[in-house]
């Protein structure tokens, strides 16, 4: 493996100093020796941030390979800054096994450009009915922290209690994606005044708010770790920064999507525009920025959903839920908090501490001297626009196309591995499935 000297790079934005990289980690400097020369990398410019962490993205193998797969999905996270992803539990078959969350870290590891943690279904099929093999995932080589039925509720409140007793043994963590079903039976779009003027079913605010006020209850009872999953309302963001203030071990994410589109945009009835949850109103998305600059909200996931052609080009009602952006993410969030006093420390915080935290994705989420190197550097004063046919990822479902935005990510080290070089990806991490060990 390379050993690298880079140079001159604007460290999470307070200030320019020398990164030295030796043996996958970061070292002092004055540990490369001329007897071994390092690759220079001249930085002036660019700003380093640690490696991101996505809690939320789904890489859709198993079973649904024709979307994306592991291997391209982790190339698309590596162009997009990522050194560490957290796979949902979506797959067919569902990842409610040993066996299944131990595959999806198995092709993660031989992929070789990002770490790839699975996430465990809280209840077997995601059905909502029975809890999954929790224990047995926790143990497995996978070690699941983290567990989700996300795409769907677990709307049972008795079956949440029981799931957020049992994480609580090993310190891990339920992901709930907040959606009462019975007030979001055909729903299209967000209930409001466009649904009602394009005729399309709505979504109401208060599916998802009451799902959190009921779960926040929950965790504080039982004394266990909740995380959000994809907060998109203004009243969500009332219920997670009281339950904070209570002392409730609830954790919260937001989409760079819900944090830049509103639902003017399904006037179009561009199928792009559809996810789950929907688009909301600019109030909302106001709402959802301000928290995230004050800290209500932890964590920027990405809900990177890409689907074929097939199941994203049709008419809207027809029509899968879902848009993909792990390539994109970062710019549209320096756009999003643009006229908000975020730094790229508060960048850092929110894409990569944070999530490295509540997941406890070890080896993530530091620059200091002894941490692994996993990092990105980023030119946050090179315009372009986005081109989803440019991206490494199979799906072509980016809400994104032809917008311009500011900031590139030029360089991603994963484990010390330049995997992604000027923009360009390079190869996989060479120690291949045994990378973590090197």
């Amino acid at each position: 493996m390379s050993n690298h000297l880079i140079r001159g790079a604007n460290v999470l934005g307070q200030g320019r100093a020398d990164i030295a990289i030796k043996d996958g980690r970061i070292v002092d400097p004055e540990l490369l020796t001329a007897g071994d020369p390092p690759e220079i990398i001249a930085a002036d410019g660019l700003v380093a941030l640690p490696g991101l962490v996505d809690m939320h993205t789904h890489l859709r193998e198993p079973g649904k390979e024709d979307a994306e797969t592991v291997l391209t999905g982790s190339r698309s996270a590596a162009a997009g800054g990522f050194t560490c992803v957290h796979a949902m539990a979506n797959t067919a078959p569902v990842a409610d096994t040993a066996g299944v969350v131990e595959q999806v870290h198995r092709l993660g590891r031989e992929a070789g450009f990002t770490e790839v943690v699975p996430v465990g279904a809280v209840t077997i099929g995601l059905e909502g009915r029975q809890l999954a093999e929790l224990g047995a995932m926790a143990r497995s080589a996978a070690r699941v922290r983290v567990f989700s039925d996300d795409g769907i509720c677990v709307s049972d409140p008795l079956l949440m209690r029981r799931a957020l007793e049992y994480v609580k043994t090993f310190d891990g963590v339920i992901a709930q994606h907040a959606q009462e079903p019975r007030l979001t039976e055909g729903a299209q779009m967000n209930e409001g005044v466009v649904s009602a003027e394009l005729g399309l079913p709505g979504w109401p605010a208060v599916a998802e708010e009451s799902i959190i006020a009921r779960d926040v209850l929950l965790a504080e009872h039982v004394g266990s770790r909740l995380h959000i999953c994809h907060v998109s309302t203004a009243g969500s963001v009332d219920i997670i920064r009281w339950a904070k203030s209570r002392g409730v071990r609830v954790t919260a994410e937001v989409t760079p999507h819900h944090l830049m589109l509103t639902d003017e945009l399904v006037r179009s009835f561009d199928p792009v525009y559809k996810v789950n949850p929907p688009l909301r109103t600019d109030a909302d998305v106001q709402a959802l920025r301000e928290a995230l600059a004050d800290g209500t909200i932890d964590v920027v996931g990405t809900d990177h959903a890409p689907h074929t052609a097939e199941h994203k080009c049709s008419e809207w009602t027809a029509a899968a839920m879902g848009m993909v952006g792990m390539e994109t993410a970062l710019p549209i969030v320096v756009e999003a908090m643009n006229d908000y006093d975020f730094s790229f420390g508060d960048l850092a915080r929110v894409m990569s501490e944070a999530p490295a935290r509540i997941t406890g994705a070890s080896g993530h989420g530091s620059l200091e001297v002894g941490a692994s190197a996993n990092l990105v550097l980023i030119d946050p004063d090179a315009p372009h626009r986005i081109v989803p046919s440019e991206h490494a990822t199979k799906g072509r479902n980016n809400p994104f196309a032809g917008l311009e935005v500011s900031t590139r990510i030029t360089d991603t080290f994963f484990y010390g591995h330049r995997v992604l070089a000027e923009g360009r990806l390079t190869t996989p991490h060479p120690a291949g499935a045994s990378w973590t060990e090197k």
